[in-house]
């Protein structure tokens, strides 16, 4: 049985994921901007997070039985990259969505 922040981050990314071809459409997949933006965010996540969960002293301590047991690269948990892909991805279609929005004018209230 695979345990619950593993199972419920691939769940996560796998749900943002099917919200973006099914049902907002916002386009991001095919952005270069949006390939650029998660290329920063894991180039900041990889430093930030191997230092913080590092098994020689780790800052942030998991309970074993919580993870998956893959850590890659840095001993980062592997569930944390698909837990940062949902939720960066999630934020940036709904920002898109928003902003593709018709922009409302209000109304005259003289």
């Amino acid at each position: 049985m695979i345990p619950a922040y593993p199972a419920m981050s691939i769940a996560a990314a796998v749900i943002v994921v099917v919200v973006e071809l099914a049902w907002l459409r916002t386009g991001i997949f095919g952005m270069r901007s949006y390939w650029v933006a998660m290329a920063v965010v894991f180039a900041f996540q990889i430093p930030i997070d191997g230092w913080m969960t590092k098994l020689s002293d780790p800052i942030v301590i998991y309970n074993p039985d919580a993870l998956s047991g893959l850590r890659f690269p840095l001993d980062i948990p592997t569930e944390e990259f698909a837990y940062a892909f949902a939720m960066v991805t999630l934020a940036i279609m709904c920002w898109e969505r928003a902003g593709s929005a018709p922009e409302s004018t209000p109304s005259d209230t003289k």
